[in-house]
């Protein structure tokens, strides 16, 4: 893999879709544009029901409004209106925490006009409201959330679920497996793709030299085969390859202080072995500003790290710290622009 990184100079154009529009996402989204101060400042381009978010807006009191708007960029849009491209979609009523399957539908059709729109370079990053995976499916769609239908619209091979904030990054090699089969997918071929995908991710991001970890598999990283071979056998080779391409890596690390090392700063970034042994301690620290990001797609995507939320969806209740950290790392990544080649594997 290589990597050029450029630092743009103006704002980068961050693609929103609203996913399910009876969830959350209509509410963290408003809330996170109407943050006055932004660290990494972007232009918002939003795929959804900009009548719907001018109406939720209205209800909150936010200084943000929606124009529809057939392109984008747009040629003619009122003075401070994010614009909205609706692609279509159907008319659905606005009916928080209600499961709907037009609006499932429409949180499909989004996703693939914002994924064409970072494939083409319209936009420079994608950022994805919650939906809800059955939803979705009962509206038509035949994928199962955001990931595998990402996956298969840029014809990614393979994804790696990650989770960022400000001091704790962590990529898994598996995500939503058994412990029996996740344990059988902890291979030196899939660590080491993690590995490089994660040094490329951090380069692009700024980091100068990314300082990576390797968590092992078993309790204390197998004592030495006590506990133990996959360490042995498929980590530490995994690790002693990425070295030899000059990554920064170390490990494997006993899972059990891995992650306070990075806390810490000793590193900057952490590949995980399973799904859990990543999450339990950044949700630990990083409950309410965790970002999911998607690895192995040909660009940017960034997401809240949680739901739909339907149970207090409409309440105006949401937190939307989650949504605006996704903004913000979007932003950030996207300012280091990369072609799709340099990206993709």
């Amino acid at each position: 893999m290589s990597s050029s990184s450029q630092l743009h100079t103006s704002p980068p154009v961050i693609g929103i879709t609203l996913g399910d529009s009876n969830g959350i996402g209509p509410e963290i989204l408003i809330k996170a544009l109407h943050e006055k101060v932004h660290e990494y400042p972007f232009l918002p381009v939003v795929y959804g029901d900009a009548a719907l978010l001018n109406r939720v807006a209205e209800k909150l009191g936010a200084a943000v409004s929606f124009e529809a708007v057939p392109d984008y960029p747009a040629t003619s849009l009122g003075e401070g209106s994010v614009p909205v491209l609706e692609c279509g979609a159907k008319v659905v009523a606005y009916r928080p925490g209600t499961e709907d399957p037009d609006a499932g539908a429409n949180a499909a059709l989004w996703i693939e006009e914002g994924s064409r729109a970072a494939l083409t370079g319209k936009v420079n990053a994608l950022v994805t409201c919650p939906v809800n995976k059955d939803v979705m499916m009962q509206g038509g769609c035949p994928y199962a959330g955001h990931t595998p239908m990402l996956a298969a619209l840029t014809n990614t091979p393979v994804c790696y679920m990650s989770l960022f904030a400000d001091h704790m990054r962590i990529v898994h090699i598996t995500a939503h497996l058994s412990m029996r089969d996740a344990v059988d997918a902890v291979k030196t071929e899939r660590i080491l793709d993690a590995i490089e995908i994660s040094h490329l991710t951090l380069k692009q991001m700024g980091f100068q030299t990314p300082r990576i970890a390797v968590a092992g598999l078993n309790p204390h990283a197998g004592e030495m085969g006590a506990f133990g071979h996959e360490e042995a056998e498929e980590i530490a080779p995994a690790v002693a390859r990425a070295r030899a391409q000059s990554i920064c890596c170390e490990g494997p690390f006993s899972p059990d202080t891995v992650f306070a090392k990075m806390a810490e700063g000793e590193f900057d970034l952490v590949v995980a072995m399973y799904h859990d042994q990543g999450h339990i301690p950044f949700k630990l620290v990083a409950m309410d500003e965790g970002v999911h990001v998607t690895l192995g797609l040909p660009f940017v995507r960034c997401s809240p790290d949680h739901g739909t939320a339907y149970d207090i969806a409409g309440r105006g209740e949401a937190r939307h710290d989650s949504m605006y950290a996704a903004l913000q790392l979007a932003a950030r990544w996207a300012q280091f622009s990369t072609t799709t080649q340099e990206v993709a594997k």
